[in-house]
């Protein structure tokens, strides 16, 4: 059931007197942050499509990209027509620059017709005498499709991702049950090893308060005990399975459960006491870690 936050579609469509081609693509991300690429002459496109997103995916940095061409003419070929408003605003305003230079005495280069060109409005692509509302509507029609596809290749890289953190917590549980081992073994050990300290303390110590003593070494066994840690690994496995099986947006529950795993496993480390439990230890964080690699593309 888990979806990625990575995927890629492509596609292309007719209508209205056009054909056009777009894609999609996303990688992982905090929140849903969209950047589109679209021909600005058809107005209200770019508001419909962030809505139609925005209802379709939660998280992510998606691009989506729109190329827009007549039928009949080149793939990606634009057609170009001037806007004879917009040109002659633009020589009426290069005229007074002119003059206004003229009369400070500054003398001013001429610009050239690409200098014209290049002010914003003056060429109209693929707009003259074009209602954008039906291509509009056809391009929208065409949305779903595309959608489709992209939702399926996200859902595909989900179900690898499942497998991945599976066996990551299949790991994650063996080595949680070799700590739990080793915990109880040391933990059997601990009374004749705190004894035998106490004895050599007191064989050489004189003037020491003994149940001062004995208090205190109570209180490292306290302080080493693991069993705590491990209770809440294993919780933390099971709801790590659940949210696995969880048709939902998950992924920020998970990244925050990936931190919890790694504040026990640092823990139990800290309070180890022992060659064989830091070493189970510290394999414990190298799988939490390479887990929490794959959790940060889970939408």
């Amino acid at each position: 059931m888990t979806v990625s936050m990575t995927g890629f579609a492509a596609r292309k469509g007719q209508g209205a007197g056009h054909n056009w081609s777009w894609d999609i693509r996303s990688v992982n991300g905090k929140g849903l942050d969209l950047r589109l690429r679209l021909p600005d002459w058809i107005d209200g496109l770019e508001i419909a499509l962030r809505a139609e997103l925005s209802r379709a995916l939660q998280r992510g940095n998606v691009s989506l990209s729109l190329k827009v061409a007549r039928d009949g003419a080149a793939e990606g070929a634009v057609t170009l027509r001037l806007n004879p408003a917009t040109l002659s605003a633009v020589l009426s305003a290069l005229a007074q620059i002119e003059g206004a230079a003229m009369a400070a005495g500054v003398t001013l280069g001429q610009p050239t017709s690409a200098d014209v060109l290049a002010a914003r409005g003056v060429i109209d692509a693929n707009s003259a005498d074009t209602d954008p509302a039906p291509i509009r509507t056809a391009i929208l029609a065409d949305l779903p499709a595309l959608l489709s596809d992209f939702q399926a290749m996200r859902a595909a890289e989900g179900a690898a991702l499942n497998s991945v953190i599976a066996a990551q917590l299949d790991k994650i549980t063996d080595l949680t049950a070799a700590a739990d081992t080793e915990a109880t073994a040391r933990r059997d050990a601990a009374p004749t090893t705190l004894r035998d300290a106490l004895a050599k303390v007191l064989a050489n110590a004189e003037g020491v308060d003994e149940t001062r003593l004995a208090q205190e070494l109570a209180l490292i066994a306290v302080k080493i005990d693991v069993t705590e840690e491990l209770d809440r690994l294993r919780a933390h496995i099971d709801a790590a399975r659940a949210l696995l099986n969880d048709p939902g947006q998950v992924g920020r529950k998970f990244d925050f459960l990936t931190q919890e795993f790694m504040r026990e496993a640092n823990t139990l480390c800290s309070k180890s006491q022992s060659l064989a439990l830091t070493r189970i230890g510290l394999d414990l964080k190298t799988v939490i870690d390479q887990m929490r690699e794959q959790v940060q593309n889970v939408e």
